[in-house]
């Protein structure tokens, strides 16, 4: 699957906006990088942080995957991976996983088993 595939798999407007602010965040601490440097010892860093995990969990609700995302930001230099982008992804790709499986299963009616043709 490619990545705009992935993309167009997300149906809610929150996935698709979960996954922008996360970009947005992750290159900004990318291309700002002298401000963020010094990880969580940096003002600007812990309140973009702080404000990227609110919305995130507001957008797609509390998954565990943020709470290792946010301690890898405390880290200096930790900025220069995606973080932000690794965790949406990994939340998102989960509930659509769980969304396709779900449309594969057939449920019957109640009722007695239907007996094999002789």
């Amino acid at each position: 699957m490619s990545f705009l595939d992935y993309f167009k798999s997300l149906k809610t407007p929150e996935r698709r906006l979960a996954w922008a602010v996360a970009i947005a965040a992750d290159a900004l601490q990318i291309a700002a990088f002298p401000l963020f440097a010094a990880g969580g010892m940096s003002p600007a860093d812990s309140l973009l942080d702080l404000i990227v995990a609110f919305v995130l969990i507001r957008l797609l609700g509390w998954h565990w995957a943020f709470l290792p995302t946010l301690a890898a930001e405390l880290i200096p230099g930790a900025d220069l991976f995606p973080t932000w982008t690794a965790a949406v992804w990994f939340v998102t790709r989960h509930q659509v996983n769980a969304n396709s499986n779900s449309k594969d299963v057939e449920i019957l009616p109640p009722g007695p088993a239907p007996q094999p043709r002789r």
